[in-house]
């Protein structure tokens, strides 16, 4: 890169995402989140066991299975979901460190597409867009549409490049 040449706000932001992520200690998948109002960053977050806990590298993934109906080509399907509830995901940590006031009219970059759960808190934290780099295909239809609903910009950086250093494991 031509030391002339700034990064746009998007890179910058998600660089620093991804740079966060790389605190996580989860053995599946490295998460970061950032809490942005203008251009002044005001939070970070990474997925994690809560603080004195023995983490997932210490103690093992606690894997618990669900179930969810779901309708491809107008067929219901069952289909299994796997996810480890020892941790605390990033844009929870996110809300759970930063304030309500802070929030409200913000931007959140997070490096995974929030999961169904996440994208509930998010919707009902006073923030007003998403922007993601890494798609999370499981809930992926209903959050974008509860996102629509609303009225959260919900945009996902295709062109996107994380930086050598930042890039992390991803389970899908």
């Amino acid at each position: 890169m031509n030391h002339d040449t700034r990064k746009d706000w998007d890179t910058y932001f998600m660089d620093i995402a991804y740079m966060v992520s790389t605190r996580s200690r989860c053995n599946r998948r490295h998460v970061g989140a950032v809490l942005v109002q203008g251009k002044k960053l005001l939070g970070t977050a990474y997925n994690g066991a809560p603080s004195g806990v023995p983490d997932c590298s210490e103690a093992g993934c606690m894997i618990a299975e669900e179930y969810e109906l779901v309708t491809v080509d107008a067929e219901e399907k069952m289909i299994k979901k796997q996810r480890c509830v020892r941790t605390i995901h990033a844009e929870q940590n996110l809300l759970l460190f930063t304030d309500r006031i802070d929030r409200e009219g913000s931007s959140v970059y997070v490096t995974d597409q929030p999961c169904w759960t996440c994208a509930n808190m998010l919707a009902n934290s006073g923030i007003t867009e998403i922007v993601f780099h890494r798609p999370y295909l499981k809930d992926a239809e209903k959050v974008t549409a509860m996102m629509d609903q609303k009225g959260i910009s919900f945009r996902r950086l295709d062109a996107y490049q994380p930086p050598q250093e930042a890039v992390g494991k991803v389970e899908d």
